[in-house]
């Protein structure tokens, strides 16, 4: 990346934007984009929250529901044995495009991964968003190199920070159609996401949605975090991670611009001490069993919505908000054990429905006709292990005990049809 913008090999995004002369000379210049972006926002967020009851569920497959995001430089080998251990089948990998000297690489660990479904974020840099015809030709070599291997392309990330280089929606609305006249005039079969906006801040997303821009998106795209509210279930202004995904999907329907899918291309939580490599500081960082349940109850909350296509976990390895810690040797975290546990329940279950009541939660799932029950609850409780239940840990351990203990680290419970 080009300065004033720097890339932390540590956390695996741009450091903050120090430059604010800068800034400001880009905000002033981008004025007129950021007012539209407010002016939208008082029209579609109201009218959208006011439709929300009325959008129907989706039925969502859990086949392609799962999808874990990984760094296709790091510890290649390893990476390739542990989305086969964990019986993945999609993966979303990244390009940096001033990095285009790796696509060859890219596409060799494409090729590693054998039937799996490849979602590909395409991160921009400053030049390239100013430099549209460099986009466009370091586009069709992407899309001509990667011909028949990438599944889903996600072009831009993150667009509504400015350390990523944007500095207005407008900026992001024609990047992206730099992507979409191109797929229009040469690349007709291809699949292209966007807008990737990060967090809870759906006015930029209302900009994406609702423009004069004479493009499409194929399916919208969130980096949808909660790391700064803790678990998924807690509220910001008074909207849980439920209400939120429920809130996008609205706009999603609404918008003329995209097909009725939604995509979370990235989420985690960051670990305790792991500075510098947590992507947050100390404050939002949670410890290793917490992160194992919240990435449980995250994805499950999200599936029960039955509006998001698919979840990619960021991801496989990383030290400070991985599944796995490559720093000094190679220490698998708990929650490797509890998304693989996961994945072997849920990945040809049936959504039936979601029970809360003060606070104690039930989803309900059908595999393989045999009926699944998962429990938590966020006040400690206990429940009566009856003679039709068979149940299991968070990660997979048969439960005996006669008392369950409901509470943070949800139990899976098989019910037995024949008693």
């Amino acid at each position: 990346m080009k300065e004033p913008f720097k890339w932390d090999e540590y956390s695996d995004q741009p450091t903050l934007l120090k430059d604010k002369v800068y800034k400001k000379m880009m905000r002033k210049k981008e004025l007129f984009s950021l007012v539209k972006t407010f002016l939208l926002a008082i029209f579609v967020l109201p009218f959208s929250i006011i439709a929300m009851p009325f959008i129907k569920r989706k039925h969502i497959d859990s086949s392609k529901f799962f999808s874990m995001g990984v760094d296709f430089q790091r510890e290649q080998k390893l990476t390739i044995e542990l989305l086969d251990e964990l019986e993945v089948e999609s993966v979303l990998v990244r390009l940096k495009l001033w990095e285009m000297d790796t696509l060859n690489e890219l596409k060799e660990f494409i090729l590693k991964c054998k039937d799996k479904k490849i979602i590909l974020k395409i991160i921009q840099d400053r030049e390239h968003i100013e430099d549209l015809e460099l986009t466009k030709n370091d586009l069709r070599t992407i899309f001509t190199i990667l011909e028949n291997l990438v599944d889903v392309y996600e072009i831009g990330t993150t667009i509504n920070r400015t350390k990523w280089g944007f500095f207005s929606v407008d900026e992001y609305n024609k990047f992206y159609k730099t992507a979409y006249d191109l797929k229009e005039t040469e690349f007709k079969d291809l699949t292209l996401i966007g807008s990737g906006v990060i967090d809870f801040e759906y006015h930029y997303t209302a900009h994406t949605l609702f423009n004069r821009f004479k493009y499409k998106y194929d399916a919208v795209s969130s980096l949808l975090y909660v790391d700064r509210r803790g678990a998924p279930e807690h509220t910001q202004l008074g909207f849980t991670l439920s209400d939120k995904i429920a809130w996008l999907s609205t706009m999603v329907w609404l918008s003329p611009k995209s097909k009725h899918s939604l995509y979370i291309t990235e989420t985690n939580y960051p670990l305790k001490n792991t500075a510098p490599y947590a992507p947050t500081s100390e404050y939002e960082c949670i410890d290793e069993q917490e992160y194992a349940d919240f990435m449980l109850r995250y994805h499950l909350l999200a599936f029960a919505s039955q509006q998001v296509n698919s979840l990619s976990w960021h991801q496989l390895i990383a030290r400070g908000y991985g599944l796995v810690d490559n720093i000094d040797k190679i220490k698998y975290r708990p929650a490797f054990k509890t998304y693989k546990y996961m994945i072997q329940n849920l990945k040809n279950a049936q959504f039936l429905r979601l029970d809360i009541k003060r606070g104690y939660y039930i989803l309900q799932f059908l595999v393989d006709n045999q009926l699944l029950q998962i429990h938590w609850s966020l006040k400690p409780t206990t429940l009566k292990n009856e003679d039709f239940f068979t149940v299991y840990s968070r990660d997979g351990k048969l439960i005996k005990e006669k008392i369950l203990d409901i509470a943070s680290s949800p139990i899976y419970i098989y019910i037995d049809n024949a008693k």
